[in-house]
């Protein structure tokens, strides 16, 4: 397992998450191909691409971004919250609420 620092951005708050490789992996290898995406976007752009053109990339982008969320709530489900849940700490549950509620 390799582990991955997370950042919050509304504290200060840092936690570690262990990760499978394979996972990190994955993740890693969906956003680069966004990224790829994103610079593909940004030269359409700048070239003046046809908005219908535009709007079908950024649409694939979301996509993929959204694939990769959907790992990571699994992922988070299965080891963070299962964990906390299992030791006691219910307070998992409201965080979790929250996480859900940025997302939709």
């Amino acid at each position: 397992m390799s582990s991955s620092q997370i950042e919050q951005t509304n504290s200060d708050i840092k936690e570690t998450t262990e990760r499978s490789d394979k996972l990190i992996k994955d993740l890693t290898s969906r956003l680069n191909r966004i990224e790829g995406q994103v610079r593909g976007i940004k030269s359409m752009v700048q070239s003046g691409a046809y908005c219908d053109d535009l709007l079908t990339q950024i649409s694939a982008a979301q996509s993929a971004m959204s694939s990769i969320v959907k790992l990571l709530l699994e992922s988070h489900m299965k080891s963070c919250v299962a964990a906390r849940l299992k030791s006691g700490d219910d307070e998992i549950i409201d965080e979790f609420v929250k996480t859900i509620g940025r997302l939709l």
